[in-house]
């Protein structure tokens, strides 16, 4: 499979709240990384797709501009939910970056805008503060809080 099929697939998988095929598309040893969940490992990162792909309330997934070259690629695409702890709306814009590695997802990142998430996720508190370390500290730490939880409910 090559890498522009490799994005379509984890990506069409995740439209469809399919972790187990979203897992295929990684390598063993991939890492990940977001403003949220910040470094993620191997099992980290699959923990956490499964973990969203569960808990998606109200759950969109758009993605266009699938490009690679080489041993890189990159999509955008926009994640619209409601945010589980406060059950506000989310549209979340995203821009993706992936290494291969011997034919799967080696390494991935997404970047977006924390402050402006925190914003739709958690409303004034998120607009009035969201840009603060504190704050994206505090969505950090909740986060890895969530997801270890889920890990220790969920063993893979």
């Amino acid at each position: 499979m090559n890498h522009y099929h490799l994005i379509t697939k984890f990506y069409t998988a995740f439209q469809q709240r399919d972790w187990k095929t979203m897992h295929s598309c990684y390598h063993p040893e991939v890492t990940f990384y977001d403003p949220a969940f910040r470094h993620l490992s191997s099992n980290e990162a699959r923990a956490m797709w499964h973990m969203l792909c569960l808990n998606a309330k109200d759950f969109e997934l758009s993605y266009d501009a699938v490009e690679v070259a080489g041993d890189k690629g990159s999509c955008n695409w926009v994640a619209k939910y409601s945010f589980s702890k406060t059950g506000r709306k989310v549209i979340n814009k995203i821009k993706a970056e992936f290494t291969f590695k011997d034919g799967l997802i080696f390494d991935h990142r997404d970047e977006f805008d924390l402050w402006r998430w925190s914003g739709m996720a958690l409303g004034a508190m998120g607009t009035l503060l969201g840009w603060s370390p504190f704050m994206q500290n505090k969505i950090n730490d909740n986060a890895l809080k969530s997801l270890q939880k889920f890990m220790a409910e969920h063993p893979m």
